[in-house]
């Protein structure tokens, strides 16, 4: 893994607007709005399905590639290996207006899950879209069944068949229905499988795992994942493509068989560089796979697309895609030639394989694809007021309690998840105290200061970003549907009970509970606590033994579920621990005005 770089110093999220704006210079047939960091397509038709996508950033060429007619509508990007902001989703299916409907096809990762949920249903209730379904692409098979029943298969490189199809289908302008019934058929006739020799390296990040030499990854994920095979002694390509393939065809494997390859099936094989292996050694290793396939399975691809889909920056490694082609065709009533026919299609995508020039006239809609901000909240409820100078103290410190703790939350989450959690906490933490310094507390109406910063929480991104945001939210609405408090006294209670009911409104949205290892095993216990006692400092105290539990708890949810390197660890969650930095921030700046 090489750690040098053009940009060095550079934080890498710093990057992603200018290559997004690079990438739409370059092919003025794409549109940006550059606030949202979201690529569209200029030459969209409205009669047609709008179909978009997106994720973290660094796996380009996906998906901003992908944007054009005859492939995704538009695509939004989130920082490096973290979702989208439900906030850049929205303005996603703004800027591409359809009288059918949005479908959404993300691959399935917790972060996208519910950013990209949360925005369908606010575009379907605020009139934004006729209708909004979400594809959740599901093809890695490293994860077995007994152990990703929860959440479903990883997304992986594979996600492009079924998105090229779709797409393809909505150009030709397929009914809504008929879309989303292709999407679901062909999604779930793929199987990935990667392999890595090490981690991709971020710019501007210092600490950074490495694979150790002699060592090669098989079930390498695409997010600096650990893996969930080590082969040691490093085997011979034929040997590592014989695990692979067995991974992903071999019907006894009951944990991995996923999809039944049968003699005649017509296949799409996908040979998919992670970023960082030359094409020399992508050739060799797609002609050892295509021999393995015909000796061994009795498979011969009736497509072969290889090259960069969905890379891990500068990752030394590959991915290896099989979609049955056949299996699909008869689960959805198509035939096969049909499904050919909307893979091979032309397309403006810059990154797709033929890419077709643009058509000479372009469709106008500026005025859906205003980059105006969202509305101005409205406080037309109950409302606590507090002395300005406490509500800013208190926030503030919560603040530079998270962020003191930045280095550890890194650390943790280096081994645990992608090593994003801590710099994404700094992040909002310190966007809240520019808030803070530009009189966002000013009144002291705490309804007020909760609108003001709910944008910084849309920004945040990642799974965390969509937890707080949801959390925000809830807590906001509960608060102005309270009862008006009496006194000082009752808005303690007031509080609690606020929160309380934002933290069952967020359990809605999300399966992860208390025991699961994240951010939910401080939040849920705080709450009820809370509420029970009206004791903000005990609350906080439960907040501390809980996350230090984590230490000993298995991942159920989100991405340390898939980290191999972190069985055995006694790590805290760093949702977990940051939740708690923040209320024990705020704990003792509460205690040393009492005192």
């Amino acid at each position: 893994m090489s750690a040098k770089h053009y940009f060095p110093n550079t934080a890498a999220n710093t990057l992603v607007p200018r290559y997004l704006q690079a990438l739409t210079i370059a092919h003025p047939h794409l549109a940006l709005n550059k606030a949202e960091r979201v690529v569209y397509d200029a030459y969209h038709d409205p009669n047609t399905v709008s179909i978009l996508s997106g994720g973290g950033s660094g796996h380009e060429p996906g998906w901003s590639g992908f944007v054009g007619t005859g492939a995704l509508t538009g695509a939004v990007c989130g920082d490096i290996f973290a979702s989208p902001s439900t906030k850049q989703v929205l303005a996603a299916i703004r800027a591409t207006p359809s009288e059918q409907g949005h479908i959404l096809m993300i691959t399935n990762y917790t972060g996208d899950k519910l950013h990209f949920g949360l925005a369908a249903e606010r575009a379907q209730a605020q009139g934004m879209s006729k209708q909004v379904a979400i594809i959740h692409l599901t093809d890695d098979v490293s994860i077995g069944r007994s152990q990703c029943g929860l959440l479903g298969r990883r997304g992986m490189p594979g996600h492009v068949v079924p998105m090229k199809i779709t797409t393809a289908a909505a150009s030709k302008k397929y009914s809504f229905e008929r879309c989303v019934q292709l999407a679901q058929s062909v999604n779930a006739q793929v199987v990935s499988i990667g392999s890595a020799l090490d981690h991709c390296h971020v710019p501007g990040r210092d600490t950074n795992e490495a694979i150790p030499e002699g060592v090669v990854v098989v079930g390498a994920g695409i997010h600096n994942e650990p893996g969930r095979f080590r082969l040691d002694g490093f085997p011979s390509v034929e040997d590592l493509i014989k695990k692979c393939l067995s991974l992903l065809c071999d019907p006894t494997d009951a944990e991995r068989h996923f999809v039944q390859f049968e003699g005649d099936d017509l296949v799409v094989l996908i040979m998919n560089n992670y970023g960082g292996i030359s094409n020399l050694e992508l050739g060799a290793l797609t002609d050892e796979i295509l021999t393995q396939l015909s000796q061994e399975w009795s498979i011969k691809p009736v497509r072969i697309l290889s090259g960069p889909f969905e890379t891990s920056l500068n990752a030394p490694g590959f991915s290896i895609s099989l979609c049955n082609l056949s299996a699909a065709a008869k689960q959805s009533d198509a035939s096969v030639e049909e499904f050919l026919e909307l893979l091979d299609a032309p397309t403006t995508a810059v990154s797709w394989p033929n890419v077709t020039t643009p058509r000479a006239q372009k469709v106008s809609n500026e005025t859906a694809r205003s980059e105006s901000p969202m509305e101005m909240k409205a406080n037309d409820g109950t409302d606590i007021i507090l002395d300005p100078k406490v509500l800013s103290a208190v926030v503030s410190a919560g603040c530079e309690a998270t962020i003191a703790a930045e280095p550890d939350l890194t650390k943790w989450d280096m081994v645990l998840g992608d090593g994003d959690c801590g710099t994404a906490v700094q992040g909002v933490s310190e966007a809240i105290l520019k808030i803070l310094d530009a009189g966002g507390a000013a009144t002291g109406s705490v309804v007020d200061f909760l609108n003001n910063t709910s944008d910084a929480i849309d920004d945040m991104g990642g799974t965390l970003g969509a937890i707080l945001g949801i959390l925000l939210s809830a807590f906001t609405l509960a608060l102005k549907r309270s009862p008006p408090a009496q006194d000082s006294s009752a808005n303690v209670e007031l509080f609690a009970k606020a929160f309380h009911q934002a933290v069952e409104s967020l359990k809605t949205h999300t399966g992860a509970r208390e025991g699961h290892r994240t951010v939910m095993d401080t939040l849920i216990p705080f709450a009820e606590d809370f509420v029970h006692t009206n004791d903000f400092q005990h609350a906080v105290q439960v907040a501390h033994e809980k996350a230090e539990a984590t230490r000993f708890l298995k991942a159920k949810f989100g991405r340390a579920t898939y980290v191999a390197e972190a069985e055995g660890q006694e790590l805290p969650d760093p949702g977990a621990w940051a939740f708690y930095e923040y209320v024990n921030g705020m704990a003792q700046a509460i205690s040393s005005r009492k005192a």
